[in-house]
């Protein structure tokens, strides 16, 4: 199962997607997350925000019960560590993470910053790569911290997540896919997010570019089967 995009925070509360979770067992035996999984999250050294404590649980649950979890960066939650291999026995990819699903060789990667068409967002995932932007924040209050980042996520999402913006992204998302599959003659199923428009394109026999939308945004996510992948909607949002 793979599920990108959930944005989980004070604008998408995270019942449904708990729900989901509570099925995973019933749907596979490995999760991923291909990123911005919360609308914001930051990995202190001894501190986690807790309005994800919810969602970690129920992650928890899913390793104890022995769902293999994988966990890619997004542009919102890039930023990682120890805690998700110490603390829930996931594993974390800060950017691609290269995995066999359902016996697919599969390249996995939130695709931010890849091929952006808003110059808003070019400047954004830039400087929040820079090792100087990590560890300034890190030294602020994490009730500052995250104030902050509420603050000014709302204005930059309404910018980014226009209609005719994620339409050029979602384009731009498939040219590359293609590029990159043309490249990479070993890797059998490229998987991104990021754009919030699912596609599932076939490149050629046994070979696919797959994205599977924003959880956010209709509760869209993907199976790998032993025939390929599959869009599918968790029902009952």
């Amino acid at each position: 199962m793979i599920v990108s995009d959930a944005h989980l925070g004070p604008a998408n509360p995270p019942e449904a997607f708990l729900r989901f979770l509570a099925r995973v067992p019933d749907l596979g035996g490995h999760l991923v997350v291909n990123g911005d999984l919360f609308d914001f999250w930051f990995e202190y050294r001894t501190v986690i925000p807790r309005r994800a404590f919810p969602v970690l649980s129920a992650l928890d649950g899913l390793v104890r019960a022995g769902i293999q979890l994988t966990v890619t960066g997004g542009n919102h939650d890039r930023w990682g560590g120890r805690f998700w291999r110490d603390q829930l026995g996931a594993a974390f990819h800060p950017e691609a993470a290269q995995l066999e699903l359902a016996g697919w060789r599969c390249t996995v990667l939130h695709g931010d910053g890849m091929n952006e068409t808003h110059l808003a967002a070019r400047v954004m995932h830039t400087v929040t790569r820079w090792p100087a932007t990590v560890a300034a924040f890190r030294w602020l209050h994490p009730d500052l911290g995250l104030r902050l980042v509420d603050a000014l996520s709302g204005g930059l999402a309404r910018q980014t997540r226009q209609g005719a913006i994620l339409e050029r992204a979602a384009a731009a998302q498939a040219a590359w896919a293609r590029r990159f599959m043309e490249r990479e003659a070993d890797v059998d199923v490229l998987v991104m997010g990021h754009t919030h428009r699912a596609a599932l394109e076939t490149l050629a026999a046994g070979r696919w570019y797959l994205n599977p939308g924003a959880w956010c945004e209709g509760n869209g996510y993907a199976l790998l089967t032993d025939a390929g992948p599959v869009l599918r909607i968790f029902p009952g949002g």
